[in-house]
Parts: structure tokens; sequence; C-alpha cells
């Protein structure tokens, strides 16, 4: 719940206006406020390599729960991905493992592919446990789609311990978490389509720390919090892309 109509809009314009020319192997996607998808779909109308997202949406497919917001909503506005799964929803609003595979489910249905987020609070990290942590997270709520679907997720590793408390994973943390997804993938899927799958780094990623995050050979992207309120910030980790 960050910035108000007028002050999204300034600063999407902020950063549209760089001019970026991205690769064909390179995607920019703004994950904003339901309020304002429509306006941001707009503006990123004639941008190549620019989309939106959803930043949720509801595991049912309709029906009475005020407030909420259907997959069949964020289709009629030809949303093409939605977050799932983001550590702040599974805390705040008690999400399960379940509710995310309905949710993953109704999405690649509608055709919207899911931003799928997964990752170990502090006190798993400290245990050593956070590889099985990740694993369960992964078994119950994405390993039940057959490969053809499956490889329209993007995946999002977020260490929770790293968000939002000035704490980033080290490097070598982040190449060791998203090669051990990697690997989670590839047992299941294999091995080629282990490596198309796009997986994020979603902990404090900043302008000072994308270049190096982003070398990691498994790490393919970011999953950008409060850097990507600040237009310069985030205009510099989309320069930092490989």
């Amino acid at each position: 719940m960050n910035l108000t109509y007028q002050q999204a809009e300034k600063l999407l314009d902020e950063i549209l206006s760089e001019g970026i020319v991205l690769e064909e192997q390179q995607e920019v996607i703004f994950a904003v406020p339901f309020p304002y998808l429509i306006m941001t779909k707009s503006e990123t109308s004639d941008e190549r390599h620019f989309e939106v997202a959803a930043q949720n949406c509801h595991h049912r497919s309709n029906g009475a729960y005020t407030g909420e917001i259907s997959v069949e909503m964020l289709q009629s506005l030809n949303i093409p991905y939605c977050i799932v799964g983001h550590s702040e929803r599974r805390e705040y609003n008690a999400e399960t493992h379940e509710m995310l595979a309905d949710k993953v489910d109704l999405l690649l249905e509608a055709g919207i592919r899911p931003i799928f987020c997964c990752g170990e609070p502090l006190d798993i990290r400290e245990a050593g446990t956070q590889n099985e942590y990740v694993a369960k997270q992964l078994n119950e709520s994405v390993f039940h789609l057959d490969a053809s679907s499956f490889n329209k997720l993007v995946i999002a590793y977020e260490p929770i311990w790293a968000i939002g408390t000035g704490k980033t994973a080290s490097t070598a943390q982040a190449q060791e978490m998203h090669q051990f997804i990697r690997t989670e993938i590839a047992k299941k899927y294999g091995g080629e389509l282990a490596a198309e799958i796009s997986i994020l780094y979603g902990g404090s990623v900043k302008a000072g720390n994308a270049v190096e995050l982003f070398s990691c050979p498994d790490v393919d992207g970011g999953l950008v919090g409060g850097a990507s309120l600040l237009a310069n910030d985030f205009i510099a980790i989309i320069r930092a892309l490989k």
C-alpha cells in the first residue's frame, strides 16, 4: 500500500521516459495495486517488454467475497501476470499451500502467468532447514502441474528474513537457494525445462546490490520491493539485468 494514484503515475512516467530498450530475453513487470492496473496497462501498451502484474487474486473463481479480486476480473483487463503467495500474504492473510495451488490453477486456466513466491523465515534459516521448507512450498502448491503448465510459471525466492529488514542474503546464499530450486525443478520436470524457468531473487534488491546479485548464474532477475518506489533506483536495477 504505497503511493497515491498521482504519485504512482508520476513514478511510472519517470521510469518509462528513461527510454530503456530491453533485449529480447529481458522483461520488466510492474506489479501494481489493483486500482492502478488499468492506468499501468495503458501506459505500457506501446512499450516492448514492459508488462503488468496484479499483486494477488482470490483462490475462488467467483462469489460473495466482498473486497476480493477474481482471476476472471484480471483476465477481462488482459493482465498477463499475477503474483501468488507473497510472504506478506502468507503471513497476514493465512494463505495455505492448498489455496495457492488453487490460485495457480485458476490463473493458468485464464492464460495469466503466475509469479510464484517461496522462501523461508529467519527461524527456519537459523535451523538450517530452508531447503526442506522451500521444497515443501513447491511440492504442495505448484509441482502438481504438468510440464507445459509449469513452464509458464515464474518463481520468486524470498528469504523472508531479508525483506524490509535491511538485511540481504549474500550472493552465495542467493545462488545456493536458486540452484537448489532449479535442481528440484529438474528432478520433477527435467533439466531442459528447469533451465528455462526464470527464478527471481526477492530480498531487499537495491540499486547497489543488483549487479552482484544478478551476476549469480541461477539468479535471473529480481522481485523488487522498496527500491521500485524510487525511479532512479529502479532504473538502475533494470539496467543491471543480464
